[in-house]
């Protein structure tokens, strides 16, 4: 009898334990599950906050520090909000294949590619859908229609002139080909950089995206000149005087300037944005849609995207997307916002992977043999 009994409470016992890891497993399941479904979209800013908080910390893909003044971004949302942050630096394919590789069992919660890769990341079903508060204020151009992805700053092509090397800083791609200066554009074949400047090329010079060929002609004369220099895009080359004239994104000529004076107070640069012609492109972020930090990262947009989000974008020379009153020391070390005007174009990126691989095929096969 007493050894029926205790093989009885064995059995009540162990009922009991599996009747309570079920029900451990089942809330777990439906907390998940509720995780998932949740429309941040739908929430108030407090509860995003309150969520975002228990989350305690976000984990970024291509935002370091050092790029676009993300440093400023990540002490905010650590001190407003204490949120921890860590970041891994890949590009931009890397962080869509890195998402969809992880699927459900993700391990990262946000990051920033480079516009024509935010459509990409959408197709590929790794994004999450979050507007945040400021998706009225966003350009039509520079987000998707729901979310997935949101160009949070952009660059425009621009020219920056060694002053102690040319003494009359070209404005224009037109001036450059009045010139007697070697030009530095960069790799063609790799640099995304050196594509949209030959792009920028075509437009200043009555071409267009359709049309690449009044591009071609320029900087094939420039080769047959003598005048084209491949060689790379650095800081070094330009702080030791290698490159006269350099076409680069605003935001790497900004930055290549101020670090150049920095190391040499005698260096002197200009820098224009091409009065005949010029494009724009901008970084997006995306939202990991198996992110387990989801509220921590749908508010690290929202920071981003904020006035003291987009000015921290600017103190790294990046152009916000919204149009934010920006401090005055921050203002001046950038280029008068006059230069900006009706002949700066946007990439069509449903065509531009196409013209790309054919400008890329054109430039090896008709420029490099023109060097000399």
């Amino acid at each position: 009898m007493k050894a029926y009994s205790r093989f009885s409470k064995k059995i009540l016992l162990s009922l009991f334990t599996f009747i309570a890891l079920t029900n451990i497993v089942a809330c777990n399941s439906s907390q998940e599950e509720s995780e998932a479904t949740v429309d941040y979209n739908s929430l108030p800013l407090e509860q995003l906050i309150e969520k975002a908080k228990k989350d305690g910390e976000v984990h970024s893909v291509g935002m370091p520090d050092t790029w676009a003044n993300w440093i400023e971004t990540w002490q905010d949302i650590k001190g407003i909000y204490n949120i921890k942050h860590t970041d891994l630096d890949m590009s931009s394919a890397e962080e869509i294949a890195l998402f969809k590789e992880e699927g459900k069992k993700g391990t990262k919660d946000i990051g920033d590619v480079g516009q024509q890769w935010g459509p990409v990341a959408e197709k590929e079903g790794v994004t999450l859908k979050y507007k945040t508060s400021y998706w009225d204020e966003i350009p039509s151009w520079a987000k998707d229609d729901d979310g997935d992805w949101i160009v949070a700053y952009y660059g425009t092509i621009s020219i920056i002139t060694n002053n102690k090397i040319v003494s009359n800083p070209p404005k224009s791609f037109a001036d450059i080909l009045n010139g007697d200066y070697k030009v530095t554009i960069g790799d063609v074949s790799t640099a995304a950089q050196a594509q949209h400047a030959i792009l920028a090329t075509a437009y200043a010079m009555g071409g267009s995206i359709d049309n690449l060929q009044p591009a071609y002609d320029f900087w094939k004369k420039l080769a047959e000149q003598g005048r084209l220099d491949i060689g790379d895009t650095s800081v070094a080359r330009i702080e030791s005087g290698e490159i006269s004239v350099c076409l680069l994104w605003d935001y790497n000529a900004l930055g290549y300037r101020d670090n150049a004076v920095k190391n040499n107070p005698n260096a002197s640069f200009t820098i224009n944005i091409p009065s005949d012609g010029s494009v724009q492109s901008g970084y997006s972020t995306i939202i990991n849609k198996n992110a387990p930090n989801k509220a921590a990262a749908c508010l690290a947009r929202e920071h981003i995207l904020s006035d003291k989000g987009q000015i921290n974008l600017a103190k790294g020379y990046a152009t916000p997307i919204r149009n934010v009153k920006l401090p005055a020391e921050v203002q001046a070390k950038r280029i008068d916002a006059s230069q900006y005007g009706k002949n700066i174009r946007q990439v069509d990126y449903q065509k531009w992977t196409k013209v790309c691989q054919e400008l890329i095929t054109y430039w090896q096969e008709n420029i490099i043999p023109a060097l000399h």
